[in-house]
């Protein structure tokens, strides 16, 4: 799930519909900042990306908020925005092609690759690589959805990845740190946008899980049960949300954060006249990375803004790494507020983990399981 199919138009258009975003310092050059969007649920290794689309990564500067109230970090300036564009696919069979990209620096550099090559392409201070990978998302996604219906925790031990071997399209850029100026402390966005004269947003995409689990539940929102809002979140900035929509996201948020937190018996975040305070913190949708740490596997997601709410400084590089299984920690973080015993989904690790050099992502299965039909 993560980002899988957020909404009825990423169901309608799944080319445009990204899957995941993964930020972390580079294992090997720790001067590296690595960025990995995935999109396409349920990929086939004969699937091209769009030359329809443009595949955006958008990273800007933190800097402390004012008062430090719910949201520690507000995005500052400048922004730094590294666009990928494909050329049409050359079909030399259905189950053959060839395509090529092109990645957009800062300062209007330009690197070329080849879709599927291993190696990728490189120069200007990027290293892009572009094509079907196994699916590295960790969680029992069915399991997930029965406790939002169910109203109790459903999660067994062990439980399995939902359709494990599937494929997504995977976009792998690699930056040098001198690219972002001076910046250490930065947010990452991804996003699909429509190419052409007038670019539409399609889809954003920050933390996991914002979507489907804290924004897609309907039964709980006393103010908008009727209203499918991912859609209508997709198309926001993730930096700015517009005046408009921001306070049904808020309504929805604060509803659906109260249930999870629910799940265990116990209040471990009190909301104030029905707000919930993880409620900014969630709405500020974007991953925070420390690129002066080095990278960490495991533990970092999150790390950075739960250490800055609790008034300590931070250990880790925060981000989310393509190993790590982001899912218990928003699981325990989100129901037990970090408090006892920690909630797991049954799932720990990818049957096929990713690797700690370029490209990174694992191979694409060559026979995917079958996705279900959707009516």
């Amino acid at each position: 799930m993560s980002d899988h199919i957020s909404g009825p138009r990423a169901l309608a258009n799944p080319i445009a519909d990204i899957t995941d975003l993964f930020a972390f310092p580079s294992p090997g050059r720790e001067a590296n900042l690595v960025l990995v969007m995935n999109t396409l649920p349920f990929a086939k290794v004969s699937d091209a990306f769009s030359e329809g689309l443009i595949y955006r990564f958008r990273v800007r500067p933190l800097k402390a908020a004012p008062g430090g109230d719910q949201v520690p970090f507000v995005p500052d300036s400048p922004e730094f925005v590294f666009d990928c564009v494909f050329s049409e696919p050359a079909r030399t069979d259905p189950q053959n092609f060839e395509q090529e990209g092109t990645c957009t620096t800062p300062s209007g550099d330009t690197v070329s690759f080849r879709v599927n090559d291993e190696g990728g392409g490189s120069g200007h201070g990027l290293r892009v690589f572009a094509g079907a990978r196994w699916d590295p998302f960790i969680l029992d996604a069915p399991a997930a959805l029965k406790t939002v219906a169910s109203g109790q925790l459903a999660f067994s031990d062990p439980g399995a990845i939902y359709l494990d071997g599937k494929n997504v399209l995977g976009l792998v850029v690699e930056i040098d740190r001198s690219l972002l100026g001076d910046s250490t402390l930065v947010a990452v966005v991804a996003e699909t946008l429509t190419r052409g004269v007038f670019n539409v947003r399609i889809e954003h995409v920050g933390r996991p899980e914002v979507k489907n689990l804290l924004l897609g539940p309907k039964q709980f929102d006393p103010v908008n049960q009727d209203l499918e809002i991912r859609d209508l979140y997709n198309m926001e900035n993730a930096f700015h949300i517009d005046h408009g929509y921001e306070n049904a996201y808020r309504a929805r948020l604060d509803a659906n954060l109260a249930f999870w937190d629910g799940l265990d018996g116990k209040t471990d975040w009190p909301t104030v006249r029905g707000v919930h305070p993880l409620t900014e913190l969630v709405l500020a949708d974007f991953l925070v990375v420390d690129i002066a740490k080095p990278y960490q596997e495991r533990g970092s997601f999150l790390e950075i803004e739960l250490s800055a709410r609790q008034g300590h400084p931070h250990e880790t590089c925060g981000g989310r790494a393509l190993n790590d299984d982001v899912m218990d920690k928003f699981f325990t973080t989100f129901i037990t507020g970090g408090i006892g015993p920690g909630i797991r989904d049954g799932v720990d690790a990818s049957s096929r983990p990713s690797s700690n050099s370029f490209p990174y992502l694992s191979p694409p299965n060559p026979d995917p399981p079958v996705p279900p039909e959707h009516h």
